[in-house]
């Protein structure tokens, strides 16, 4: 069938795109940037729209000729996400019945009857209402905890409980939940596309195990090999502070640590299942919550993690112009560059840039780094523990520590745009470029657009830093390519 994807660069439809290609279906997908797929593996078998689901427009033509629908979109870490969401479900309801489409897969929460519901899943309920009412029929399945490599429920679980022999716990780790693993929910939105036309409805779906998150955590310690989590429960911690502190120790911010937390003080396990009435259970049965950990850490131990949830785009990244480009607009600009010659090749000096970030850190003063990523966790920004997907390979997209990766040109440039929490707009741009006589020309450009008078003073107060955090790292990385060379 022909299927267009909304949400392809996220966690989800990164990762539905290929199981619909090996199944047959031809795939197009529309996406903000569409810069951030030049890597990924599938690039060149899809069909691109750059659009926007809160533009009729660019909706309407992505589902030209188009017959199933999935959208996997959700505006979670803006502020006024429920007002988002609402209107781009009205304008693709709308859309999705002017073209004709024969099928909408929508992926939500569990719904706890009865309850008054977070805004995280109110809206997700809502935007499910609106496109079940769109006229085409609609299939919403509704998930809890996705455990898998990457999803940021089990990135929260991990960390949680790799970081902390002991923890001090709210009642709501003693809720009932039904984790279900990401193969299953990717075998579920695959085979939407066989349900007839009279399928027009909402479907809970779960793994086979029915657990509270503190049986989750001692579990997951248990398959780690990790010593058994000693657990003080107290009545007090509400979800904004657990959010605070997930913040803290994990790499999940507060912004999608909050809606997390939110919905977990309910109970969400799955009211039916219907769906087997329909897409019957696969082969070998829905994944344990055991099965899927181990499936999880053994993919982030091969490093084959295809998609992350930091990889879901942010407005205004990567498709906005640098400010350094001719056609932008002009105004106060900032910039530190540093070059060096470096008697190692190029190919040798674009290994170590392409590697930077994650475990291998940012070549110069390691305490400042880690105390600026501190303070960007405490001001709600992204701070360093993100890492990064593959310890050696970058893909456009892609998020590295408090970075986003805007543009990359093997082996030639990489450019990095800031997501921490400063008073304007960062960049960091590192290229290697051959030398005439032999050696690689490296080259490490800052880029700062201040907003404001803040802006300007915060870079004037850190300029005197930027001999040993820039000047440093341009030495470094030149010395650890050399080394690299001699080895």
């Amino acid at each position: 069938m022909r299927c267009v994807v909304f949400g392809a660069t996220g966690y989800i439809g990164g990762r539905l795109v290929p199981e619909l290609l090996d199944m047959g279906h031809s795939v197009r997908v529309m996406v903000r940037s569409p810069g951030k797929l030049d890597q990924v593996p599938w690039r060149d078998d899809v069909d691109i729209v750059a659009g926007d689901v809160t533009d009729p427009q660019t909706v309407a033509a992505a589902l030209d000729d188009q017959e199933v629908l999935y959208y996997l979109v959700h505006s979670l870490i803006q502020r006024d996400f429920v007002g988002i969401d609402r209107r781009a479900a009205q304008i693709v309801a709308t859309a999705a019945a002017t073209a004709g489409l024969s099928r909408i897969v929508y992926l939500g929460g569990i719904i706890p009857p009865g309850e008054r519901l977070s805004p995280h899943l109110s809206s997700r309920a809502e935007v499910g209402e609106i496109l079940l009412a769109s006229g085409v029929p609609t299939v919403e399945f509704r998930a809890a905890v996705i455990i898998g490599s990457g999803s940021a429920s089990f990135e929260m679980l991990r960390y949680l409980s790799e970081r902390l022999p002991a923890m001090v716990t709210p009642r709501w780790v003693r809720n009932r939940i039904q984790p279900i693993a990401i193969r299953d929910v990717l075998y579920y939105l695959a085979r939407a596309t066989t349900l007839g036309p009279q399928v027009n409805r909402s479907f809970d779906i779960g793994g086979p195990d029915v657990l509270t998150y503190l049986d989750m955590l001692r579990r997951y310690a248990a398959i780690a090999k990790l010593p058994r989590r000693a657990v003080v429960p107290v009545p007090v911690l509400t979800p904004w502070l657990s959010a605070q502190w997930v913040n803290l120790v994990t790499p999940v911010p507060k912004a999608i640590a909050v809606p997390l937390i939110e919905s977990l003080v309910h109970e969400v396990v799955c009211g039916e299942h219907d769906i087997a009435d329909h897409i019957p259970d696969p082969p070998d049965g829905l994944t344990g919550f055991e099965r899927a950990v181990e499936l999880a850490l053994a993919r982030i131990r091969d490093f084959d993690v295809p998609t992350r949830w930091s990889d879901a785009a942010t407005p205004g990244a990567p498709s906005d112009p640098l400010p350094t480009d001719p056609d932008w607009s002009g105004g106060t600009l900032y910039q530190d560059v540093r070059e060096r010659h470096t008697d190692a090749d190029p190919d040798t000096v674009w290994q170590v840039i392409e590697s930077i970030g994650g475990e291998h850190g940012w070549y110069s003063f390691p305490l400042a780094w880690s105390i600026r990523g501190w303070i960007d966790r405490l001001a709600g920004g992204a701070g360093l523990r993100r890492g990064r997907r593959d310890p050696h390979r970058l893909r456009a997209g892609e998020a590295l520590d408090w970075w986003r990766v805007e543009y990359l040109d093997r082996p030639r440039l990489l450019r990095l745009r800031a997501e921490m929490r400063v008073p304007g707009d960062a960049w960091l741009e590192l290229s290697a470029e051959p030398e005439p006589g032999g050696g690689t020309r490296y080259r490490q450009c800052a880029i700062f657009e201040p907003h404001g008078l803040s802006g300007h003073i915060y870079w004037k107060v850190i300029s005197p830093f930027h001999e040993i955090v820039f000047g440093g790292m341009a030495r470094n990385i030149t010395g650890a390519a050399e080394a690299q060379a001699r080895s």
